[in-house]
């Protein structure tokens, strides 16, 4: 049988206008206008194609990053190797141990294991020890609304009433969370990110506010993100369960976090790659601990992934957008266009840059 190998690796960046049903948040003090991703296509020289993703935030870094060096040591690999990420992770150390560099070998790992997969004409859940559920459950993640108490409860109502059953706020006061709880009533689980709200000291009280109002967790809320110390003394003070990973990279951080007693882990396929994600489940699996992801724009990794995993005492949770996000996005990828396109998320004015 002759060896198949890395033929090319290409990128693609999908801009996807988009709509949240009041004034756009702002990242790093820009407004966001559309829903970015970083398309990884890697061509096999059995002509072949696997599809991964990388993080978002910073595309144009992690591009270059993957068109600079991550691309030219791809290519002549073995498409089978499956220690290639982890020994390019190690050659490309010094660039750092999060950020472009290794969110692109994230979207490299999980591109290859797409490859792997229709290499041997299997799902990729078959690679990973086969599939363990035909559904996952699911929640509406509602963007920062900025303590619009307005705006959180009639977009609250608005989820529900599409048929969500869960809602995650992005919002920073009580007040935002009684909203919330007045709209959905007793009984609907609400959670809340705070995206690293407060310094250690302030965030005690700031959680206990949040706390008659029945929450399934809080999520980040202490910055830095990496002091997990604090987040295990918050954890015990508060009574408050609480989640944390999506700044994290790398197994140890969740080893880590675990250890802290954080209630529900959230690995970031697109910032991991398939193969750390998988280990740092089994971490969570071990501990009896929940894994909880996925946002709108987070792909090809995520649903070979969650039908993989096995259930949990507690359920995993996932959001709910990503199956039509990346049905849409791959045939547009393909075929260079949007025409046509009836995702609710992806209009057909859709932007798409593709370099190669």
């Amino acid at each position: 049988m002759t060896a198949v190998t890395i033929a090319r690796v290409d990128t693609i960046a999908l801009r996807i206008p988009y709509d949240h049903w009041a004034p756009k948040p702002t990242f790093g003090g820009i407004a966001r206008s559309t829903m970015d991703c970083l398309l990884v296509r890697v061509t096999a020289s059995n002509g072949l194609v696997g599809w991964g993703e990388a993080f978002w935030g910073g595309w144009q870094a992690t591009q270059a990053a993957l068109e600079q060096w991550i691309a030219p040591l791809s290519v002549g690999q073995s498409a089978l190797d499956t220690g290639m990420t982890a020994r390019f992770e190690r050659a490309l150390h010094n660039f750092g141990r999060s950020g472009p560099y290794i969110y692109a070998l994230a979207g490299l790992n999980i591109a290859l294991w797409d490859l792997r997969g229709k290499i041997e004409g299997v799902p990729v859940h078959a690679l990973l020890g086969g599939k363990k559920r035909d559904r996952v459950e699911v929640y509406a993640s509602l963007l920062a609304y900025g303590g619009n108490i307005e705006n959180v409860k009639r977009n609250t109502a608005r989820a529900l009433e599409r048929g969500y059953r869960q809602i995650k706020l992005h919002e920073k006061t009580a007040q935002a969370v009684a909203a919330t709880r007045d709209v959905a009533g007793p009984g609907v689980p609400i959670m809340v990110d705070t995206n690293c709200a407060w310094l250690p000291d302030a965030a005690h009280d700031a959680v206990m506010a949040m706390k008659p109002y029945d929450l399934l967790f809080v999520e980040e809320p202490i910055w830095p993100p990496e002091d997990v110390a604090s987040l295990g003394v918050l954890r015990k003070a508060t009574g408050m369960p609480l989640a944390a990973g999506e700044n994290a990279t790398g197994s140890l951080e969740f080893v880590n976090l675990v250890a802290a007693g954080i209630d529900y882990v959230q690995p970031s396929a697109i910032k991991n790659g398939i193969t750390a994600q998988w280990d740092i489940c089994r971490t969570a699996g071990r501990a009896a601990r929940p894994v909880c992801r996925i946002r709108l724009i987070s792909g090809p990794a995520i649903w070979r992934r969650c039908i993989s995993w096995p259930p949990s005492r507690r359920r995993s949770r996932w959001s709910a957008s990503s199956a039509i996000s990346i049905t849409c996005r791959m045939a547009h990828a393909s075929r260079s266009t949007t025409a046509g396109c009836r995702s609710p998320i992806c209009p057909a004015s859709a932007l798409i840059r593709t370099r190669t």
